[in-house]
């Protein structure tokens, strides 16, 4: 193994090649929907299980990956979940039909899902000084590599088809492997204690929240009614099951006893339900409705995920200055703004008044992203941190599985400019909720003994 002392980039740029592949293959698919519907004549709602089933996924492993790193090492973790995304992305091209095409997807988001939480472990036990900057680093890995994933697949779908977004991943993977193996600190395997995994826990979380999808996209059609009862009967089980387990996949307890908490969970919940209906519903529309190429499609979503990314660090030296309320105030809003601003889109609308709305709406999302998470920050005790960002995690994936679904029954059939207007005027309602979630938040940052 190489010495690291002295050379903290090495070990933090080899992680963060691995921690960017779940972002980028979570962002890249916007794009590329339009393409795989036409490849293998699916429905939108179809279509859009590729993007449910990577965020299924993605909640169900990463909460329980902190504990396996544990168990097994977070170094022979972190290279196990790169050769499971390296394997998923080759195979993955070959798909013989759709259904092989999601399981793939939902192993690479397993196998993506490791990295985070395995590659934290060994900064915070390498890095000792400049830790924050390290994870701050870490942090730009992620955002630029979802800011800039529907770009990326714009240009290689055009260039050589939907395959390649599978395929781009193998640069970032070997170059990772290698350093990785010569460069991430060995440490001792503990002990494996898998009843420690709540895997009852997961399959009633995994279950609900599949049923709970297939009813939702049947509304459109011939509904599902048995999912309903499915999806309630499995989430109950699952809330008085989580109440009795030591180490539950879900701390509902915790959630209970810290109410502005739970607020905060449902607050970032809905603003990426609203986020991602624009982020995965735009592609679409532009490329069906405006008939962009899947290039110009990349090109034009970085009006909104680029400008996210630019106003980030204006929103965390405001938070540092007033705490998070105004960030928090301004996101809303800009939200809210850029939501009413796209019923003002029509079909002879020029493109520089779609980029100024999805500017205002990237603006929203830069203040919303890092506001709600010091916000949820301020509410809990030091030691509850850690369990605390993966709730955190688990309410924007599930914010996201919601928005598919969203997008599933609105643009199911014949895709035009109602469609589009439709979806807004839906949004305006969760907008709404955002906001008045937003107003009553505390003004002052709260101790963090509550």
């Amino acid at each position: 193994m190489i010495k690291l002392s002295g050379r903290p980039w090495l070990l933090i740029v080899t992680i963060g090649l691995g921690t960017l592949l779940n972002p980028l293959n979570s962002s890249m698919i916007s794009v590329a929907v339009t393409r795989l519907q036409h490849e293998f004549e699916l429905t939108f709602a179809d279509a859009s299980w590729l993007i449910s089933v990577f965020y299924i996924a993605s909640a169900a492993a990463q909460p329980v990956m902190g504990k396996l790193s544990d168990m097994f090492g977070p170094k022979r973790l972190f290279l196990s979940g790169l050769v499971l995304v390296a394997v998923t992305s080759l195979l993955a091209p070959f798909s013989p039909n759709f259904q092989w095409l999601l399981v793939y997807r939902a192993l690479q988001a397993i196998g993506s899902s490791t990295l985070f939480p395995s590659g934290m472990s060994m900064i915070r036990t390498s890095i000792t000084k400049g830790q924050g900057k390290a994870l701050a680093a870490l942090s730009v890995f992620a955002s630029t590599s979802a800011a800039f994933g529907p770009s990326i697949a714009g240009f290689l779908i055009d260039s050589w088809n939907w395959p390649a977004i599978f395929l781009i991943n193998l640069p970032f993977i070997i170059l990772s492997f290698v350093l990785a193996i010569f460069v991430l600190p060995e440490k001792g395997q503990g002990k494996v204690e898998l009843s420690r995994i709540d895997f009852m826990g997961m399959g009633l979380f995994t279950t609900g929240t599949v049923c709970l999808i297939l009813f939702l996209l049947s509304l459109a059609n011939e509904i599902k009614w048995w999912a309903l009862p499915v999806a309630l009967a499995a989430f109950t089980g699952f809330y008085y099951y989580e109440k009795r387990q030591q180490e539950p996949f879900i701390d509902l307890v915790s959630l209970k006893s810290n109410v502005p908490v739970t607020w905060i969970y449902i607050q970032f919940m809905t603003i990426n339900l609203i986020y991602y209906c624009y982020f995965f519903g735009l592609p679409t529309f532009l490329q069906q409705v405006r008939h962009y190429s899947g290039k110009e499609t990349g090109l034009i979503m970085l009006a909104m995920a680029g400008v996210g990314v630019m106003i980030s660090p204006i929103a965390g030296r405001w938070i540092d200055q007033n705490g998070s309320k105004p960030p928090l105030l301004s996101g809303a809003v800009t939200l809210f703004i850029g939501t009413a601003l796209l019923l003002t889109l029509h079909e002879t609308s020029p493109l520089w008044w779609l980029l100024i709305i999805m500017a205002v709406l990237g603006v929203s999302n830069g203040f919303n992203k890092i506001s709600m998470q010091t916000a949820l920050y301020d509410h809990v005790k030091p030691e509850e941190t850690g369990s605390a960002s993966g709730l955190f995690q688990t309410s924007r994936y599930f914010g996201s599985i919601l928005s598919t679904c969203l997008l599933g029954i609105v643009f199911t059939g014949h895709m035009d400019i109602q469609h589009l207007h439709n979806m807004a005027v839906i949004c305006l309602i969760f907008c709404l909720a955002v906001f008045i979630l937003a107003v009553r938040h505390p003004k002052k940052r709260q101790s963090t003994s509550v």
